[in-house]
């Protein structure tokens, strides 16, 4: 590729790209290239200029010219995300521009009267949504708007009628501009992030590959607790599959053999295998939009309050425009009032608000489903904590096998490996971690794998029972036994370490001691959310109450509860309900789904199971817990601009109308300034709120 350096410091370039005409595609394949090369920082292409500003490590100038001089839009294999955003963006540019310059034209080249013909022609509309709703018997803001043109252009004044028509206009791009723009980035956010499926062979073998080697037509396996990566047709088996981010269904759906299965849900119980339809998830996407638009799980309460207020301040609006009539019986004065109104800039900024912290909770990596989640989060005073992969780093190691039984460490770990990888979670990616690292391959030898949640997994192999998970599980429930001439050697098992028991034809063979260091921000975040106002910092675990007890003291919780199953989590979520308290809740497993459902803002770690951050209302990076900070402050934050907006509406319509009732202010002026300042307001509400 041809390009020319415009500007050059130690580790940025700014060039410009010889190409007469780059589309959006190109402008995505560009920079989407030089995202991926591990020399390069950051990276931002302009397809209007055809320029690119490269951030990358010092040194390396040299190859960065390189790589853009190696490029070829054509030939170069790039992973190009499938919805960037930069068409979108594009699109609402053009209508924007298209719209003022038309505006503009029209008032400095078209002679008066044709002007006056297009305001008319162009009212239309307005004038016809305006009736339309009092036929259906409402008094809604499109009435306000149909009789402020109206007025405008019975007392002659056809340039203030075209002026409101067109803030009208701007505000309806800027409203729907914001509003797809919001919601393209969190379907994207929400879209699958699945990489591996279980593959069916010919020969009947399961396999674990890529998702992109999986064709139209193969059979994939998809077991409890994990997503459906492709739209496909049950071939075979049960299960009970969570629809809600397709149709929004509450409860799960039986499936069986003939039933249809989308991109995108989860199965919450059972086995079944899939004929797919169609690779690569294709038309997620699309639904997940839809299912968004439609969805009410957009609406903060302050948000719907808002929008029903600024309906029921119409007929006052109304109401004052007459009664300033038949006091001064000067229609100016009144025709003043009907230009102003509440509405448009309430029902414009608050959603505009909601969904711009959306948007900038993205730019730090949190996914929010919905704008009552937001208030939610700000409003809890209470957060729960599952510990293993939460408050413990999301990649413990595995530190020691010890065998008993005279079975083999390396046998053991790789039989270990076998089960676990079947349902990942983060103690599941540490065994299976470990196996990798000491170069282990696992044969499929077992029979069919069953989860027993916040238990273990269950199956056989060489027709001898195999069961790996809790001591509760092995101990108590499996009824399996541990050496007697070992005993010694079992009690003596260190207690720093989490254990992972396995057995074999009920007898215990071998224990994984699993290392599950804190996270090194666990109690400064624990601190700060204190601070923020959490009065309850709770933590909950399936493990023993020694390493719970253990785990509390450090990061300094309030509360912690040992051997929970996951009712146990749901239920408290619900007692402090009825205590009158808001709850979040943060997890990663399977175990953990119950209370994140409950809860009135459940967060899932991305790293964990797929079902939990499908049923989770804000998903964040596993990478750090600071997210959850971040989280509060976008959420106060939104809540006060939601009240500042509110406030400053209020206030400064009602000047205007006083300005009106006065005669200070004419129609024009304060039509002019009622929608500059609902602009103004939009404007300010998608600034971002952290600084």
């Amino acid at each position: 590729m041809k390009c020319r350096i415009l500007h050059r410091t130690s580790d940025r370039l700014r060039v410009h790209v010889y190409k007469y005409y780059m589309t959006p595609g190109q402008a995505d394949r560009l920079e989407a290239h030089l995202k991926s090369l591990p020399f390069i920082t950051g990276a931002k292409v302009d397809e209007r200029t055809a320029n690119a500003v490269i951030r990358f490590a010092r040194g390396k100038s040299e190859d960065v010219v390189r790589a853009l001089s190696d490029f070829d839009f054509e030939t170069t294999e790039v992973a190009v995300p499938d919805h960037t955003g930069r068409e979108l963006a594009r699109k609402y540019e053009d209508k924007m521009v298209f719209h003022v310059a038309r505006r503009v034209l029209s008032r400095v080249v078209l002679p008066a009267p044709v002007r006056t013909v297009l305001t008319v022609i162009k009212s239309i509309p307005y004038l016809w949504k305006g009736v339309r709703s009092l036929l259906r018997g409402k008094l809604e803001v499109t009435v306000l708007d149909a009789a402020s043109i109206a007025v405008s252009m019975l007392r002659g004044e056809f340039d203030t009628a075209g002026s409101v028509m067109f803030l009208l206009g701007v505000g309806d791009i800027m409203e729907e501009w914001t509003h797809r723009k919001s919601v393209a980035d969190l379907a994207s956010a929400m879209s699958l992030n699945v990489e591996k499926v279980w593959l069916r062979t010919g020969d009947g073998q399961e396999i674990l590959t890529g998702i992109d080697k999986v064709n139209e037509g193969d059979t994939i396996i998809v077991r409890s607790g994990n997503l459906i990566p492709l739209d496909g047709t049950v071939a075979g088996g049960n299960a009970m599959v969570n629809q809600a981010s397709i149709t929004g269904e509450p409860l799960s759906v039986h499936k069986k053999n003939g039933s249809t299965v989308y991109a995108g849900t989860v199965v919450d119980e059972g086995e079944i295998e899939v004929t797919v339809k169609k690779a690569a998830g294709e038309g997620r996407y699309d639904r997940i939009v839809a299912m968004i638009e439609e969805s009410e799980k957009l609406k903060s309460s302050s948000e719907a309050k808002a929008s029903h207020l600024a309906d029921r301040l119409v007929p006052w609006t109304f109401g004052a425009t007459l009664l300033t009539w038949l006091v001064t019986r000067n229609t100016a004065r009144a025709a003043s009032i009907l230009m102003v109104d509440f509405c448009c800039a309430l029902k414009l900024s608050m959603p505009i608000s909601v969904l711009s912290a959306m948007r900038e909770a993205g730019e730090h990596h949190i996914t929010v489903k919905g704008g009552k989640f937001m208030e939610n989060y700000a409003e809890a005073v209470t957060i729960v904590f599952d510990k293993t992969g939460t408050l413990t780093k999301a990649s413990p190691k595995v530190r020691d096998v010890i065998t008993f039984g005279g079975y083999d460490e390396t046998e053991a770990l790789r039989l270990a490996a076998c089960l676990e990888e079947h349902f990942p979670h983060s103690i599941a990616n540490a065994v299976i971690r470990e196996a990798a690292d000491r170069g282990l391959d696992h044969e499929e030898k077992h029979t069919k794998v069953e989860y027993i949640v916040a238990h273990g997994i269950a199956s056989t192999i060489d027709g001898e029972e195999v069961r790996i998970g809790s001591s509760h599980f092995i101990f108590e429930d499996e009824g399996c036994v541990v050496p007697e001439e070992e005993r010694e050697k079992f009690d003596s098992l260190p207690d720093e370490y989490s254990h992972l028991y396995m057995a074999l034809g009920g007898k215990l063979c071998a224990v994984l001691l699993i290392e599950d260091p804190l996270k090194d921000e666990a109690t400064e975040v624990v601190r700060e959310l204190h601070e923020m106002g959490i009065n309850r910092v709770v933590m909950m675990t399936g493990d023993s109450e020694r390493t719970a007890r253990a785990v509390a003291k450090r990061v300094g919780v309030d509360v912690y509860h040992s051997e929970v199953l996951p009712e146990d989590k749901a239920g408290f979520v619900r007692a402090e309900h009825e205590a009158g308290r808001k709850v979040i809740m943060i997890g990663d497993g399977i175990n953990d789904s119950p209370a994140l459902s409950e809860a009135d803002a459940g967060v899932a770690i991305n790293s964990g199971a797929a079902i939990a951050r499908e049923i989770a209302d804000i998903t964040i990076s596993e990478d750090d817990l600071h997210a959850l900070i971040t989280m509060r402050r976008l959420s106060e934050g939104l809540m006060k601009r939601i009240d500042r907006n509110y406030k400053t509406i209020i206030a400064f319509n009602s000047f205007l109308i006083l300005m009106g009732v006065l005669g200070v202010f004419p129609s024009t002026t304060t039509a002019l300034l009622h929608n500059a300042s609902t602009i103004m307001i939009s404007l300010d509400s998608m600034t971002n709120l952290l600084k």
